[in-house]
């Protein structure tokens, strides 16, 4: 199995059953997962797991991922300080789709708390399967770093 196969997750508590979820149907659907935490729905920070994911993408151990938290915006905010991570905010099937195509988003993050179930596995799978567009988007994203 190769990297692209594995994918991470991380979620804090109020994303621990919809993480869950996605585990299992990425899991269903071949795809073999490293689940960076939380492992309960017991109140417990973000970034603690944020910061895990990030890593693993950043160092190049993983190249894709899944993360939620209730708003989804908290763990969004952890995963983007950490090097070569582009982590998308997603909650809808275009930006999903864009995020891939236009960003080459390395981890779909969602809001846990604003989305059902069916809704978050169909941008999981919209994630996963869109492809990266290059050409002149390669250009910017390559800028993304650069300050």
């Amino acid at each position: 199995m190769t990297p692209n196969d594995v994918i991470g997750m991380a979620s804090d508590h109020a994303g621990f059953e919809m993480k869950e979820f996605v585990k299992k149907q990425l899991q269903n659907a071949g795809y073999e997962v490293k689940d960076y935490g939380t492992f309960s729905a017991d109140s417990c920070d973000y970034a603690d797991f944020a910061h895990l994911l990030g890593k693993a993408i950043s160092t190049g151990e993983l190249k894709r991922g899944v993360a939620l938290c209730g708003s989804g915006n908290g763990i969004n905010m952890t995963l983007n300080k950490h090097t070569d991570v582009r982590s998308a905010y997603c909650w809808n099937e275009e930006i999903t789709r864009l995020a891939r195509q236009h960003n080459d988003a390395n981890i779909c993050t969602m809001p846990a708390r604003f989305l059902d179930s069916d809704t978050i596995w169909k941008l999981t799978q919209i994630f996963l399967e869109t492809p990266f567009e290059g050409g002149r988007h390669q250009r910017r994203i390559e800028k993304i770093s650069k300050f």
